[in-house]
C-alpha cells in the first residue's frame, strides 16, 4: 500500500524537496494504516508550518503520546519528526534561494528563528554560502583536468578545500558539461603541474583502490547525504555492503530506496566508494557511471 504522500512523491530521487530518507513512505507492514495516515497528515502539516512543532504538538494533533508518535513517525518515514522538519527547512531555504530571494528572506520563509541558527549549518547544508548559493557560485574557483584511466574518461576537480568532483564516462566533453552544471556560475580553471600531479595520484588511486587517498574532500550534499556518505567511506575495499545495510548503520532501517538516491547523488567517484554498495542478493544493481565499471571496480579490490 503507498500514501498519497507516495504518490505525490513518486520519483524518490528527483525530488529535491526534501532529502533523500526523508519522505512519508507508508506501507509498512507492521504499521498499522491509521498511524500511516496520521503521519501523512502530520507530514502534511510540518510542511505547511512556517515554524518547527514541538514533539508535543504534533502528538497532540495525532492523539498519541510523544513517546507512541516518536516511535511510529519513524517507523513510517525512516526519520524522527524533527529531521523531517529539518530536512524540509533545507528543501525551503534553497527553494528560496533559488527564485532569487533575498538571504534574510530566505532564512526566516524557510522556518529559521533566527539568522545565527541558519549559518551555523549553512556551510554543511550548501556546501558554500548562502549569498554564493544564491547567485550559483560566483567566485568559486574549482581547477579542473580531463585524462584517461583503465575505466575511460576522468575529470577530476577541486576547490581550495579539497576535492569536488571524481568524474568517470566515456565522453570527456560530457563530463565537463556536468562539472559546469553543477557549478553553474564558478570560475573555471585548467590544471597546472601541481593540479597533474593531483590528477596522477586520482588516477592511481581508481587503479588501486586499497592504497587509499590521503586527499581533502570538498563534499556538498544534504545532511542525509553526508550520512550515507560517510558510511560508504567505512566500507573497507575488498568488501560490499546493501542498501538496507547502509540504512541500518545510519539508524534509518528503512530507508534503503533513499540510500540508493544518495549513492546516484555521489560525484566523487571511488573516493566515496558507492560502487561497494549491492543489491541484498548481492546482485550489482545501478551505478551513476556504469555497472560495467562498478563491477571492474570490485573485481579490482577483490583482487589486489
Amino acid at each position: 500500500m503507498k500514501t498519497t504522500t507516495d504518490i505525490e512523491r513518486h520519483d524518490e530521487s528527483e525530488r529535491a524537496a526534501l532529502p533523500p530518507g526523508t519522505r512519508c513512505k507508508g506501507g509498512q507492514p507492521a504499521v498499522a494504516g491509521h498511524h500511516v495516515a496520521a503521519v501523512t497528515a502530520l507530514c502534511r502539516f510540518i510542511e505547511a508550518a512556517e515554524q518547527p512543532s514541538a514533539l508535543r504538538t504534533l502528538a497532540e494533533r495525532a492523539g498519541l503520546s510523544t513517546y507512541h508518535l516518536h516511535r511510529i513517525f519513524k517507523a513510517v518515514t525512516g526519520v524522527t519528526p524533527k529531521a523531517y522538519a529539518a530536512a524540509h527547512r533545507s528543501r525551503r531555504i534553497r527553494s528560496e534561494l533559488a527564485r532569487g530571494s533575498s538571504v534574510t528572506d530566505a532564512i526566516y520563509n524557510s522556518g529559521y528563528g533566527s539568522n545565527g541558527r541558519f549559518y551555523a549549518e549553512s556551510n554543511q547544508l550548501l556546501g558554500m554560502t548562502p549569498t554564493d548559493y544564491r547567485a550559483g557560485g560566483p567566485g568559486t574557483k574549482i581547477r579542473f583536468a580531463v585524462g584517461q584511466c583503465s575505466l575511460g574518461a576522468i575529470l577530476v576537480a577541486a576547490t581550495d578545500r579539497g576535492l569536488c568532483a571524481i568524474l568517470l564516462g566515456d565522453d570527456p566533453d560530457a563530463l565537463v558539461r556536468e562539472l559546469q552544471d553543477r557549478f553553474a556560475r564558478a570560475e573555471f580553471h585548467g590544471g597546472d603541474a601541481e593540479f597533474e600531479r593531483l590528477v596522477a595520484r586520482v588516477v592511481g588511486f581508481v587503479e588501486a583502490p586499497r592504497t587509499g587517498l590521503d586527499l581533502p574532500l570538498d563534499v556538498r550534499g544534504t545532511a542525509f547525504q553526508h550520512r550515507v556518505w560517510q558510511a560508504l567511506r567505512n566500507i573497507p575495499a575488498g568488501e560490499t555492503a546493501s542498501y538496507t545495510d547502509i540504512a541500518r548503520r545510519i539508524g534509518a532501517p528503512r530507508a534503503a530506496r533513499a540510500v540508493a538516491a544518495a549513492c546516484a547523488a555521489n560525484a566523487l567517484a571511488v573516493a566515496i566508494p558507492c560502487h561497494r554498495v549491492v543489491r541484498t542478493d548481492g546482485a550489482l544493481s545501478g551505478y551513476r557511471w556504469g555497472v560495467a565499471r562498478k563491477h571492474a571496480l570490485l573485481e579490482r579490490e577483490a583482487q589486489s
